[in-house]
């Protein structure tokens, strides 16, 4: 059977064999619903309550200004949709409006679509430059008086590119208050930047953080929600006051564990020798492929982006097509965030980058992990090099 290697790691992460271990007693032994009184509950409210505390050490915030969600598309919808209500609860009529940047992922940009259709919300797109990168004076030149929410992702999902939220954030805290009688509140979706960078809000004067555990080595299917205490917000989920009230619904402890353990490793000093050696290898790809493959161009700027990603721009190839080519061959790599990797339509990222939709087409996503080696990376290009030498013959 052919190895197979797994370069995709920012569509997600292979689950820690110590995250693992953590979480599997909640599985079985400690089963009990944190919400019940009895010692069953209480075990499992604790487990939830250190999870809580080690995101919280991990983000320099209060234990209570961490919630726990079903991942970062709840916890980036929750945000929108829960700003928006705060806004029309204290000045009903006045459409909020929302600057966001155009290269959000879409957990963030459909909600916001969804709420303009519906007449409820006006939103201003921000696009960045051709090195994927969002000019902080752009998003400020974008926002009104009556500007509730500004929305800009700390690390884009497909090309890796690091924005400068702390520098957005800070002027937004110089501003007025808005219209609705508190300040423009500023949302930064981190889930591709915990592993690789400090994610203090209040460093990035961020009054919303969402992260995902399976970005970092935990389990799919948890999200952390970050708010700043007093910040005007309305849940989206109701009912049985779970998470302070914040989201409700019966939490999954076990999940909730594994990501409390998969932040503990942010923690280790080895994760710095770590970073290293993944970028290293990212380096050996981007050489690589510059060298041996014609028509290749990195996209965005090289200095500016996370340690594991390259994003490719190759002419005279679908990048679909060769992606699933590159399966094949046992390589696991994309064209983009994996939550919009089903269609065949460039990817929206790059059409606001200024890519022409036909270049956009031929785009591939090579993310590395902690598992990655150097022998990987070379047989990754000689594999690439082949696969493109065909699918262009046959063209």
């Amino acid at each position: 059977m052919k190895s197979r290697i797994f370069l995709d790691y920012a569509s997600t992460t292979p689950l820690d064999s110590v995250v693992l271990k953590a979480m599997t007693p909640y599985y079985k032994k400690y089963f009990g619903n944190p919400s019940s009184a009895h010692s069953f509950g209480q075990k499992t409210k604790a487990a939830i309550e250190e999870a809580r505390a080690r995101v919280s050490k991990f983000l320099e915030c209060a234990p209570l200004e961490v919630f726990f969600t079903s991942g970062a598309t709840e916890a980036n919808t929750s945000v929108i949709h829960g700003v928006v209500e705060a806004c029309e609860e204290k000045k009903p009529g006045l459409k909020p409006h929302i600057v966001v940047s155009a290269i959000e992922h879409e957990s963030v940009l459909a909600p916001i679509r969804r709420l303009e259709l519906a007449q409820r919300v006006e939103a201003t797109y921000v696009s960045p430059g051709r090195d994927g990168i969002v000019s902080a004076s752009d998003v400020a030149r974008a926002v009104r008086s009556h500007t509730a929410l500004v929305s800009v992702m700390y690390v884009n999902s497909e090309v890796g590119t690091v924005q400068p939220v702390a520098e957005i954030g800070g002027m937004l805290v110089k501003r007025p208050p808005s219209v609705f009688g508190f300040k423009t509140i500023f949302h930064t979706d981190a889930v591709q930047a915990a592993y690789w960078l400090e994610c203090s809000p209040a460093a990035l004067k961020a009054d919303f953080l969402t992260l995902s555990a399976h970005k970092i080595y935990g389990p799919k299917g948890v999200g952390v929600l970050y708010k700043k205490e007093g910040v005007p917000f309305v849940p989206l989920l109701r009912g049985g006051g779970q998470e302070y009230a914040m989201r409700s619904g019966t939490e999954n402890v076990a999940g909730i564990v594994g990501c409390g353990e998969a932040v503990r490793y942010l923690f280790d000093p080895k994760i710095s020798v770590a970073r290293i050696r993944i970028r290293q290898v990212r380096d050996r790809i981007i050489r690589g492929v510059l060298k041996r493959i014609g028509g290749a161009s990195l996209t965005g700027a090289l200095d500016g982006r996370v340690f594991n990603n390259a994003h490719f721009l190759l002419e005279g190839v679908d990048g679909r097509d060769l992606a699933l080519a590159l399966d094949r061959e046992g390589f696991a790599v994309s064209t983009g965030s994996a939550c919009s990797e089903n269609t065949r339509e460039a990817s929206h990222v790059l059409i606001a980058m200024g890519v022409a939709p036909q270049d956009a087409l031929g785009a591939l996503r090579v993310t590395v992990g902690k598992q990655t080696k150097a022998e990987d990376a070379d047989k990754f290009i000689g594999t690439l090099a082949a696969v493109l030498k065909r699918a262009r013959i046959k063209q």
